[in-house]
């Protein structure tokens, strides 16, 4: 499972950085949301999947790397590079559109390795600090999209734009941005914060049955 979640998650980049993103119109915010969606909550989550627990998980090492200071950094990272300023430099180069990608891939390497991996010995407790993490997460995903969507005036442009195809003002390919981020981001933080609950409640009620004298309840 492990390497397929790998293969699947650097398919997925793939198919981001070189099908999507190099022959889309790249002035359109849908399109940077697009991908930027799915490299941090797919691509991301995948490739922690697989990394986790090998010699390739640097949490193992990063101890300072959490799933609280992971959250953070995803937060910088996200709020960072949608100010509009910052937003206009990555549409007018090409190489600092490629860092803004790195960093997304980092920042949210670094949470999903944070809540999923780490040393074998500690990695149940952070089990309850990444569930924590990635409900943070979800939350200021979830604040950014509305604030997005629902933002009275384009931030991003003032023209037309072309989203996969379809020509939107400024204001429409903003709002849609928006809701890409809302359905998507907020929604899988939301659910991998839920799993790790479930794993952790189940660890906790297991715990007694594999002890001396334990035995399962009537």
């Amino acid at each position: 499972m492990k390497k397929a979640s790998l293969v699947a998650g650097l398919l997925l980049l793939m198919v981001l950085w070189g099908g999507l993103l190099p022959f889309a119109d790249r002035t359109s915010f849908s399109v940077h949301m697009i991908v930027h969606m799915g490299v941090v909550a797919g691509a991301a989550p995948l490739i922690g999947i697989g990394l986790s627990g090998t010699r390739f998980d640097f949490t193992q090492s990063q101890r300072w790397i959490t799933p609280l200071t992971g959250s953070v950094l995803e937060l910088f990272a996200v709020w960072t590079w949608h100010v509009p300023a910052m937003r206009a430099l990555s549409e007018s180069s090409a190489l600092i559109a490629a860092a803004e990608q790195a960093v997304f891939l980092a920042a949210g390497l670094a949470l999903w390795l944070s809540c999923l991996g780490g040393a074998a010995s500690g990695r149940e407790e952070r089990r309850l600090a990444g569930t924590f993490g990635l409900i943070f997460t979800s939350m200021h995903m979830t604040l950014l999209g509305a604030l997005l969507a629902l933002s009275p005036r384009p931030l991003y442009g003032d023209g037309i734009v072309s989203c996969l195809g379809i020509t939107l003002s400024a204001h429409t390919d903003q709002q849609a941005g928006g809701v890409v981020m809302l359905l998507v981001g907020a929604v899988v933080y939301l659910a991998g914060g839920v799993a790790l609950l479930a794993q952790t409640l189940n660890s906790a009620l297991a715990a007694p049955m594999n002890q001396p004298g334990g035995r399962p309840r009537p």
